[in-house]
């Protein structure tokens, strides 16, 4: 029988800022286990670790330039995941961890199997939502970049 450590409770999903770095566009999404917002430190660390990582250039013929960071202030590490859209409907996924104790020391996770926990699923799959609506399927008959960046997840999950 599966033992769990505490029962589930939501917790806030905030769209915390639009950051652009040489050509990308990047949607910035604040989770917490224990408040409103990640703990500030972690935003600009998530920041730099996406320069670090981010393709340049930002678009080519089949990359786009937009996706988004997820800044996970979780319960027993501090996560940061960072997406992009490229070929049409494919999305890149890099995840680093920290643990609290040392919050600048954030490993690259990708190797270990690691994908998402239920929350960052959420922005996930939010954002898989809005890249149909507005990109692969747009009622207005041609892809939206900007409606893409437009639509922002704010949410207790």
């Amino acid at each position: 029988m599966i033992k769990l450590r505490e029962k589930y409770k939501k917790r806030p999903i905030r769209f915390l800022d639009l950051w652009e770095h040489k050509g990308w566009r990047m949607k910035v999404y604040g989770i917490s286990y224990g408040g409103d917002l990640p703990r500030k430190e972690l935003i600009p660390k998530a920041k730099e670790l996406a320069a670090q990582h981010l393709p340049v250039p930002a678009v080519t013929d089949n990359r786009y330039g937009v996706g988004f960071i997820g800044v996970h202030d979780g319960e027993g590490a501090s996560f940061i995941f960072i997406d992009w859209w490229t070929n049409e409907n494919e999305l890149i996924h890099h995840v680093y961890v920290a643990p609290h104790e040392t919050p600048d020391q954030f490993e690259y996770f990708n190797s270990k199997g690691l994908i998402a926990c239920c929350w960052d699923l959420k922005v996930m799959c939010f954002e898989r939502d809005s890249w149909v609506k507005t990109i692969l399927n747009n009622p207005k008959g041609s892809p939206d970049i900007e409606e893409y960046l437009q639509q922002r997840l704010n949410e207790d999950v």
